[in-house]
């Protein structure tokens, strides 16, 4: 039986897609550097988490030594993903990026079925290779383009899959603690590593205009993650995969219209593989995802 999607839930969906779709670009303005960009986008989301949560009866509370401890785990992730996804963003496109971001789906849904202990179907194994297959074609035509593309391809793909290391984490004590909570704890500890990793880098951590900044930790961490983690318990995954396609294509658009970005043949090509793939894996989550968040 399909589940019918409300108006509300849906255009909550949207717009956490797309306020996380200009994440690469406001760190693109930013004048700091890359991991310091990570730092300022968790540090100045803070606050306003804070009073999210405790307008939505969701305080933040410390939780027992267990659940904290696989709560740092999980920001060590969230920061090592930030460093490397920022850093890549610098040098190569926009909607590669974000797709690249993405492959966390992808291998999320695979810690899903080896938890399951089973193989996956035909369909979520076509999904696999689907995945695969786009993003040999992206990084065949970075890589045509120019070799610092290829080299940033790379850091978001790693970027990717540390971001699937911070969901693995996150999602063991998602069942005994409520999502914004986890993300503000989550949000402190990654900034409180991030910190001083931006200063071993000897990058510039204070910025002289705080916009950009600003924009990135309300868009990205307070309004997109924040939509997101409402969405996922109110939407279906076929509905959450085919919006999160908005991801790459508003990237794209705004590496377009400002970097003069232009996608081939072979980008487009590979964009479309990856998103056939995810709404596959989407489609066929079931089980094999994450469990559904407490009220």
């Amino acid at each position: 039986m399909t589940q019918r999607v409300s108006p509300r839930a849906f255009a909550i969906l949207m717009l956490g897609n797309l306020a996380l779709a200009f994440g690469p670009w406001m760190v693109r303005l930013s004048d700091v550097g890359p991991s310091a960009a990570g730092f300022w986008r968790l540090a100045l989301a803070l606050p306003f988490l804070a009073v999210l949560a405790k307008a939505m009866g969701q305080p933040a509370h410390w939780p027992g030594r267990a659940s904290a401890l696989i709560i740092a785990v999980a920001a060590f992730f969230f920061a090592a993903d930030l460093a490397a996804w920022h850093a890549g963003i610098h040098l190569t496109k926009l909607g590669n990026a974000t797709l690249f971001g993405n492959v966390a789906s992808f291998a999320f849904a695979a810690w899903g079925l080896w938890l399951a202990r089973r193989w996956p179907t035909w369909l979520q194994a076509a999904a696999l290779l689907l995945a695969l297959a786009g993003s040999g074609l992206l990084m065949a035509g970075s890589a045509e383009l120019s070799a610092r593309y290829l080299h940033g391809d790379l850091l978001t793909l790693l970027a990717g899959l540390l971001y699937a290391g911070y969901l693995i984490a996150v999602e063991r004590v998602r069942g005994s603690m409520q999502p914004l909570p986890v993300l503000i704890l989550a949000s402190a500890f990654g900034a409180a590593m991030l910190l001083p990793f931006a200063a071993a880098m000897g990058e510039t951590i204070w910025p002289t205009d705080w916009a950009a900044l600003l924009l990135l930790a309300l868009g990205s961490q307070v309004v997109g993650q924040g939509c997101l983690v409402y969405a996922l318990g109110q939407v279906p995954p076929l509905v959450v995969g085919l919006a999160l396609l908005t991801q790459p294509a508003v990237s794209a658009i705004i590496g377009w219209l400002f970097y003069n970005e232009v996608m081939t043949s072979l980008d487009f090509l590979g964009a479309f593989a990856i998103g056939a793939a995810l709404v596959l894996v989407r489609l066929q989550g079931g089980g094999s995802g994450p469990k559904s968040e407490p009220a």
